[in-house]
Formats: structure tokens, C-alpha cells, sequence
């Protein structure tokens, strides 16, 4: 598939499904939270409140269904589509939680770029994941000579609802979900890495959502993208609704909270590494308000990147000097409040996106009941 594709494949061989979503397909068949009325924070959302309202930012999935036991994707989110190498992105990692395999994390966090797409899958495909990203970067003109890449790979463990151990995702998986990847609206729920997670035990998802911050101080654009696969008392907007439906983290298990959240930020604002952890550092405050805990099983990251294009940072080096635009210290709460705002909404998105699954060994996730949602909200 090539960029610009605007309807979804479906491909069909012997019982596989696997379907090449663009970012855009499927965005508007299913519910988002601001459908149901709820608005979360108060700065308001880009025009498709989603990571793709940043400025050059892409996202792409491919989802995976076979039979009664295979339920997983990738998700591919592109900070542009140039040469990521070549053009490298101010970047951070910041981690709640460390229970995870978040490849590539610790030269992002010494060198403050990122190199190469951002991938998200199952916790047991990372490392495929990798090779294809390997693979992609060596392939791209201009890269003849590159001896080395760090490929930036996420994950959650979507093993519940996923035979997560017959290790599905393949090298074409990912380098499917990047060449569909595309502007616009990004599709939400059970697609791509979130075709078999699970959040608050409900069935969980990929979301998304932006914030725009006003023009008298800056006008830029936080965009986050979430694959949420965790647990704790789900509330929303403040109403604690994972309590009065009797559904939340230790009420019968005592790893009913464990799982993990892997979040994407996104701005065009020009930020500094050391600015990017700390933005990535608040986008953990909107998990929170969700009613997430960062369980002891739990692998929480936090990715943020800027597309700032005039920070882009060369391959090779043209100078002994470098110089890069960057915000004011004192300019940075507005941002902290846009990338918590989005970064609830994105994870509520999800679970509003998501629907009821069946997966292996007849694992069943059901989706959350809007309906019983609004009543309790007095919606």
C-alpha cells in the first residue's frame, strides 16, 4: 500500500484477516468520548483531536485476526515521512513503570533523538519489530552506508486475549503499517496494537487526541497516541466509574491491575530533550486521572518527540557547533496542561472505540457500557 490509500484492504487467505488501516479508515464508524457529550479539560482539541494534528506526524496500523486465538497488530507512528535518519527528531523517554521491553529507550534518552519510525505491537514481537525497522532504514535512499540503527519499539502484552507466544507479527507487519500511514483522523479501538488489549477490564485499544494551546502563547499542538493495556478504578472525567460498577483492580484478583500503557506525544512546539522528558513526564498525570496506578506489572512509557523542522538534527555533522530553537522554561505549563488533557482523553478514546472480543481460549473482553456510562454521569 502506498501513502494516499483512503479505503481499507482486507486481505483474505485461507481464514486470516489482516487488515492495512491508514490512520484515517475506521475513525469515523466508531464512538469517540466527545460523541457522548464529555469533554475533558479545557483547552481545546486540533481539528481531528488526534496525534496527527502535529504538524507532518502519521500513524498507521495493521490488524491481525485469525480464527479463535490470534488477536494482535501494529501500530506505526511516523514523526514525518522523510528520512527519520537522515532527519533525526528532538525526542525523550520517560518511564512510570519499568515493566516492559521498550527497545531502543536508552540511546533516545543519550543522544535525545529519534532515528527511525515509532512502532507499537505485542510484547513477544519486539523483536521482529526491530529487524523490520532495521530493514526499513537501511532500504531508504540516502542510507547506503549506515552501519548501525536504533529501532524504537514498544509494547503491551495483549496475551489474554492473543496467543501471544505463536509469535504472529512479522517483518511485512510492520513495514505495512508504515507505508499505510497517513494524516487525518487515526483509527481507535481494536485496531493495530490494540486489537487485543484490555483496560480497567474492559477491552482496551489504540486513542488518540490533541490539544491546541492559544495563540497568545504559542499556538502549537500536543497529540497523543495511546495502546492502553492496564488496570486500577476507571474514572472519567472525575466520576468514579470503575467503583459503582463494582469493576476495578483487586476486588477479586490480586493481579487484576497489572498490564501496561504505552503513550506517544507529539507537538511542534521546539523543545529540548531535557523539555520532552519533562513533557513526558506530565502525560503520566493523565493516565492517573483515568484511575490508573502504574501497577508493579505494568510497563508505562512515555515517548515524546518534536516536529519542530527547524530542530531536526542531521545525520551527518556539518559543523562542531549545533543550534536549537527552544522554549523558555516558564513557557512550558500550558504544555504540561495540554499533554495531560490529551493524554486522558486518548485512553478514554480507546475504551470508547473499542468493541466486545473473544479471543484465545475464549477469553472474553467486553466493551464499556456507554449507555450505563452516561446514565451514571447524569448524561
Amino acid at each position: 500500500m502506498k501513502k494516499g490509500i483512503t479505503g481499507g484492504i482486507v486481505l483474505l487467505a485461507s481464514i486470516w484477516m489482516i487488515i492495512f488501516i491508514p490512520g484515517q479508515i475506521l475513525s469515523q464508524q466508531n464512538m469517540r468520548l466527545r460523541d457522548y457529550g464529555i469533554e475533558i479539560g479545557v483547552l481545546d482539541p486540533g481539528e481531528w483531536n488526534a496525534i496527527t494534528d502535529v504538524q507532518g506526524v502519521e500513524v498507521g496500523h495493521v490488524t491481525l485476526i485469525k480464527g479463535d486465538e490470534i488477536r494482535t497488530g501494529v501500530t506505526a507512528i511516523l514523526p514525518h515521512r522523510g528520512n527519520i535518519f537522515q532527519e533525526k527528531v528532538p525526542a525523550a523517554v520517560y518511564t512510570g513503570n519499568g515493566f516492559g521491553k521498550l527497545a531502543g529507550s536508552t540511546q533516545v534518552q543519550e543522544l535525545g533523538n529519534i532515528e527511525t519510525p515509532v512502532i507499537l505491537t505485542n510484547t513477544l514481537s519486539v523483536p521482529n519489530a526491530a529487524n523490520a525497522l532495521i530493514s526499513y532504514t537501511l532500504s531508504q535512499s540516502g542510507n547506503k552506508s549506515v552501519r548501525s540503527v536504533n529501532p524504537l519499539v514498544g509494547e503491551t502484552n495483549d496475551g489474554y486475549l492473543n496467543d501471544i507466544r505463536g509469535r504472529h507479527i512479522m517483518e511485512s507487519h510492520v513495514l505495512q503499517a508504515i507505508d499505510s500511514a497517513s494524516s487525518g483522523p487515526v483509527a481507535e479501538g481494536n485496531v493495530g496494537a490494540g486489537t487485543g488489549t484490555s483496560c480497567f477490564g474492559f477491552k482496551g485499544g489504540i486513542g488518540t487526541a490533541s490539544r491546541v494551546v492559544p495563540k497568545i502563547l504559542g499556538g502549537y499542538t500536543v497529540g497523543v497516541l495511546v495502546q492502553s493495556n492496564f488496570g486500577g478504578v476507571l474514572r472519567i472525567n472525575g466520576v468514579p466509574v470503575g467503583k459503582e460498577f463494582g469493576q476495578f483492580a483487586f476486588k477479586e484478583a490480586l493481579d487484576a491491575a497489572d498490564g501496561s500503557c504505552m503513550i506517544v506525544v507529539a507537538t511542534d512546539a521546539p523543545l529540548s530533550h531535557r523539555n520532552l522528558e519533562r513533557l513526558a513526564k506530565r502525560a503520566l498525570l493523565g493516565l492517573g486521572n483515568t484511575g490508573g496506578i502504574a501497577s508493579n506489572g505494568s510497563g508505562d512509557y512515555v515517548i515524546a518527540f518534536s516536529t519542530y523542522e527547524g530542530n531536526f538534527i542531521p545525520y551527518r555533522m556539518k559543523s562542531y557547533e549545533g543550534t536549537q530553537t527552544s522554549m523558555h522554561n516558564d513557557a512550558m505549563s500550558v504544555l504540561f496542561m495540554a499533554v495531560i488533557e490529551a493524554t486522558e482523553e486518548a485512553i478514554l478514546n480507546s475504551l470508547c472505540a473499542a468493541e466486545s472480543m473473544t479471543g484465545r481460549n475464549r477469553h472474553y473482553r467486553k466493551k464499556l457500557p456507554m449507555e450505563n456510562v452516561l446514565q451514571l454521569m447524569g448524561q
